[in-house]
Order: structure tokens, then sequence, then C-alpha cells
């Protein structure tokens, strides 16, 4: 739409406790030493399976991934301001805000604070209401952490809230226009961003908030590392899934309602995308050229529809639904259904022109003939001139066929064409 975006994603590598009452200890440092390596160290590599898993989604990367563990000067920095204007207190274990002198609080949440502070029992410590919450905790004095600083106050680390204020003015400035998150951060993530940024610079944080609901296993089960059924990417491709039918997936549902997982489900969003890249197939559309090229915002037909659907509120089910009418209709010339696919897939990114669905086999393998993983271990352009070949051979063009070979060859690949499909052996 014209929009210069710039797309800011926080990595929390440090004071994300198991409670959000501030209570019990750094995810991270119980991860580490579990794992009998440095915190540093795990928080690299799941930050990398994450970047990862990106990348296997077609999810475009952040402009900016700020690490916590990078900005300590800046948060310490977002405290001061705090206490300056008399925002905080100490207890014994930290530094703490005051929410009894922000009069806002909880309006994200609708919170009824009221209820809040007379209602069942909580652990306060030295907290003066329930609904306070750590900016800065102290480091325990009977052991050493892994990741830990010294501050105005004390040797310690910061709370997980104020790491993502500090992180967000860094790089948007104070007020920025989108923030998003999952609905599980409304009641205590979220809110109490709110609360530090506004009370620290005296004018409004964010203007829009985006809340994804969560993806549920059966009855309202949600998915997690703490409730012990988390799922990954990997070991659904593991399972013989690709990334982009799970994208499928999390599409045909409304980001604000649940998405109930199953195999069952994962199963037809599979034959979905198989069946939209098959009616393209039918009706002889071809990868435009050159691939992806930026089209033009539409004033009428499929893709006005498409993105009118995507103007309001992220609907991508009815995109999808508008992929499929059009695709359907044999009145629809093959033209305007090129034009659709290479237009939603600017978005949508679902590899539309990807015929292997049509019952192509194919394997990417090294040259020792180990499995290579699709699509993040092997170049698109690769991918792309694979299925290009595929297509000369179809229509017997075998003249560039072999300049297709020749041109894999060149970029160290080699293509073995089999009774059903192909192997692309990379060369060591």
């Amino acid at each position: 739409l014209g929009y210069r975006v710039k797309h800011v994603i926080n990595v929390t590598d440090v004071g994300h406790l198991t409670s959000d009452a501030d209570t019990g200890e750094d995810k991270l440092e119980r991860a580490a030493r579990q794992a009998q390596r440095s915190a540093w160290d795990v928080a690299a590599e799941y930050t990398r399976l994450y970047l990862r898993d990106l990348e296997r989604l077609h999810i475009d990367p952040p402009d900016v991934l700020p690490r916590a563990t990078a900005h300590i000067a800046e948060q310490i920095a977002l405290i001061e301001r705090l206490a300056a204007r008399g925002f905080t207190y100490r207890t014994d274990d930290g530094i703490y805000f005051d929410t009894g002198r922000f009069p806002d609080y909880g309006r994200l949440a609708r919170l009824k604070v009221e209820g809040l502070q007379s209602g069942a029992r909580v652990e306060m410590g030295g907290k003066r209401h329930k609904t306070d919450f750590a900016l800065w905790k102290f480091s325990p004095p009977d052991a050493r952490r892994q990741m830990e600083w010294d501050s105005p106050w004390g040797r310690g680390f910061p709370g997980w809230h104020i790491e993502c204020s500090a992180m967000s003015m860094a790089y948007l400035g104070e007020q920025f226009d989108i923030h998003t998150g999952g609905s599980d951060h409304i009641p205590v993530h979220h809110t109490n961003e709110i609360a530090q940024s506004e009370a620290a610079t005296g004018h409004p944080f964010v203007r829009t908030w985006l809340h994804g609901e969560h993806l549920v296993l059966g009855e309202d089960t949600r998915m997690g590392k703490s409730e012990g059924n988390m799922l990954t990417l990997q070991a659904l491709i593991e399972q013989g899934y690709k990334p982009l039918e799970y994208r499928y997936l999390v599409l045909n549902t409304h980001y604000r309602k649940y998405l109930n997982f199953s195999f069952a489900a994962l199963d037809a969003a599979r034959e979905a995308l198989k069946g939209l890249r098959q009616l393209l197939k039918d009706s002889a559309v071809g990868r435009p050229s050159p691939p992806w090229e930026e089209p033009q915002v539409p004033e009428a037909g499929p893709c006005k529809d498409v993105l009118e659907a995507l103007c309001d509120d992220l609907n991508t089910p009815r995109a999808l639904a508008t992929l499929w009418t059009t695709f359907r209709d044999k009145s629809i010339s093959s033209d305007t259904k090129q034009e659709l696919a290479n237009f939603a897939d600017r978005v949508l990114s679902l590899d539309l022109f990807d015929y292997r669905a049509s019952g192509l086999e194919h394997n990417i393998v090294d040259a020792t003939g180990s499995s290579l993983v699709y699509p993040s271990d092997t170049q698109q352009d690769v991918i792309a001139l694979a299925e290009e070949r595929i297509a000369a051979r179809a229509h017997r063009d075998f003249a560039e066929s072999d300049r297709i070979r020749e041109r894999l060859l060149a970029l160290g690949w080699s293509m073995q064409d089999s009774k059903h499909g192909y192997t692309l052996v990379k060369a060591r």
C-alpha cells in the first residue's frame, strides 16, 4: 500500500521469570543449567532456530532483532526516568513500578484494579500493590547468575517488561504505530509495557495493538512449553509435512480466533494447498517472468478483492476464498489467474507456482547422499530452476532442458531424473 515499514522483534534473552508475578527463576538460567551449557549459548541457539523457522515459513525477517542483553544501558536509563518521576520503589528483591501512581493502569485489558487488589491471596513480598511489577531484580545473595550486571541499585538483571519498552523505544521512538503479540500478553506484559512507557514519557505509547489468539490442542488446551505439549515445526517436517502446508493451515483461520491444531486439519491444509496449485497448473498458468515482479496496487478484479480482504483486519481466510473462487472459474483467463497468483504470493507467500504438489517426488541431498532440509538449506533459485527444467521436459523442449541443467551445474548442483520426479545433489 506504499507504507514504509520498520519492523522490530525483541529477543528477551534474560529476565523472563517462570511466573508473571515476578517470582520463580529466570527461564533461560534454568534451561542452561538443565542443558549444562551457558545461558548465552542457549539464547543464541534458540534465536538461530527461531530465525530458521521464520525462513522456512516464508516470514520476512525483521529489520531489527535487538537482544535484551545488548541493551542493558537503555533499560537502566528508562528505569532512572521512572524513578525521577516518582514511579518506583525498592524492596528486598528489586526495584518495582508503583501501579498505584498510574491512574490508567489496566485500560488495555479492561482490568478492575480495585477488585484485583482485594481478590485472592498473592505473595506480596515487599510489594505495595498486587499489580506492581519488577523493573530490576537483585541477584540472589547466595547464588551467582550467569547473566547479571551492575546498576545504580545493585547487581542484578532487568525485568521482562522493561526490556521490551526500552528496545522498542530505542528503534521506533517513544511512540509508534503497531505493537503485536499473543492474547496472553494483554493482562500483564502489554499492560505493564503501557504503564511504564507512558509513565516515563508522559504521552501515549502505541497507537494500535494487534493480538493473535492461541493455538490449541483439543478442548481449549493451549500449546506451549510450560504446558509440556510443545510441537515444533521441525517435528512436523520430520513427519513429512512441508512448512508451507502449516502456513496454509494458519492463514485459513483468522488471527483473532483460536486455531485448533490437529494432524487431520494439517492433512486437509496439505490437500488444499495442493489443490490450489493443481487448479493453476490445469489452467496452464506458468510462473511469471521475471518471478516476484512487484505488482501495482490493483484497482479492480480478484487482486483487489484479495487486497480488500487483507485490509479488513487481515482477513486471510477471505483472501484464500477469493483464490479458490477465481482459480476454479473456467471463464476467467489464465492471464488473470497468473496475475492473481503472483499478487497473492507477495503477501500470502504460499509458492502457488510450485507444481510439485501435482505428484512429482523430489529429493534434495548433499554429495554424501544425506538429505537436506527443504527449503532453508537449498537456494530458492535452484529449486525454481529445477522446476523450470521439469516444465521444459514436459513440453519436450529438450534444448531448454539441457541449458537449465548446465546452469544448475554452474551453481554447484546436479539434477538426476527419475520416473516419478528428480533428485538435486549438491556438490562437495
